[in-house]
């Protein structure tokens, strides 16, 4: 990177009401400093031994899956170089055993990097919900899932969720993309991913200028920060974030959210059925299909039925649980007959 990149924006302090009524309306990440710093987890999680301790009291022995890459990958999770693949390998196991193992590696370039991810902390440590309040998100909104892990790097991706992430243990930098960036980030596949959403294929370190010529116009736009434990960071949905565990031990507890609900899986679904039917029409075509989405899906110019009377309004009424449900119905009928 030539330049460094620009600091995220950061709150000393936050609560509930602010966050719901002006950080999430701004659609703009946040890391808020000493967030969780009263956890009990955080103040355990001063030594590793400390930290592993602590959550032990609350492991029952149950199954946990493990993400483990080999040595030369230097932690960073990727495709294979055929892209046939990954570079790491997925292994069940018993919770409380794969931390152990992951607290027992050397720092050292010859240790494999393993993390245990996104697993709802309720499954592999019951009651750890209980003596973790989230302050910004009260129950039952969000499920609190845990990382755990020695280093790594994980490429910039997205969610289809808000996201809050607060560090436990150990150091992580993240670094932002805005969702404007996605030309520049050269995505890889929609259909073949690591974790489920897709990623950018250019390394954030040294990219090579000439198979990503525009990454540099996305490092440009990115924001990033440095994370420590009790701090916290708010990404919302469709923001592009690139992950590093910068520690030999880390410990993460984050929070996946949509409000409304229900809707962020759906939006990409459509995005992908329009690709199905627009992206490989002529040029002309596309150009007036876009017309009719910067009408009626994206309201450029403000509600398109504003001139009808609300019972005449039909599919472009309100979107109560009975018209997205006949939407639903209307759309899987279609689909089938193709």
């Amino acid at each position: 990177m030539n330049a460094p990149l620009q600091p995220l924006r950061e709150l000393d302090g936050l609560d509930l009401r602010t966050f719901r009524e002006e950080v999430v309306p701004a659609y703009q990440p946040v890391v808020v400093r000493g967030l969780v710093a009263d956890w009990p987890a955080v103040r355990a999680a001063s030594t590793e031994q400390g930290a592993w301790d602590y959550l032990a009291q609350f492991d029952r022995g149950r199954p946990a899956e493990a993400f483990v890459a080999p040595p030369e990958t230097r932690g960073r999770y990727f495709y294979r170089d055929d892209m046939r693949g990954f570079n790491f390998e997925r292994r069940v196991g018993p919770f409380g055993d794969i931390v152990r193992d992951i607290a027992g590696l050397p720092d050292s370039e010859s240790a494999p990097a393993v993390y245990i991810g996104s697993v709802p902390t309720a499954e592999v440590l019951p009651g750890f919900d209980a003596a973790h309040a989230m302050p910004l998100l009260p129950p039952p909104l969000a499920i609190p899932r845990i990382w755990i892990g020695n280093r790594s790097e994980v490429s910039a991706h997205f969610d289809l969720s808000d996201n809050i992430a607060c560090v436990v243990a150990g150091r992580r930098r993240f670094t932002l993309f805005p969702p404007d960036q996605v030309a520049n980030l050269y995505v890889g596949p929609l259909d073949h991913t690591m974790a489920g959403q897709p990623a950018s294929m250019a390394p954030l370190k040294s990219p090579d200028p000439d198979r990503f010529p525009r990454f540099g116009d996305a490092l440009g736009a990115a924001l990033t920060a440095e994370l420590g434990p009790g701090d916290a960071i708010y990404i919302p949905t469709l923001w592009w974030h690139h992950v590093e565990a910068l520690s030999p031990f880390n410990i993460l507890v984050n929070y996946w959210w949509e409000d409304p609900p229900a809707r962020a899986g759906e939006a990409f679904e459509s995005m992908v059925h329009a690709i199905l039917g627009i992206a490989n029409l002529p040029p002309e075509r596309r150009r007036a299909w876009r017309a009719m989405f910067n009408h009626y899906v994206f309201r450029e110019a403000g509600d398109p039925v504003a001139h009808l009377a609300p019972e005449h309004r039909g599919i472009l009424g309100p979107p109560t649980p009975q018209l997205r449900e006949r939407i639903r119905q209307f759309l899987m009928r279609s689909l089938g007959r193709r």
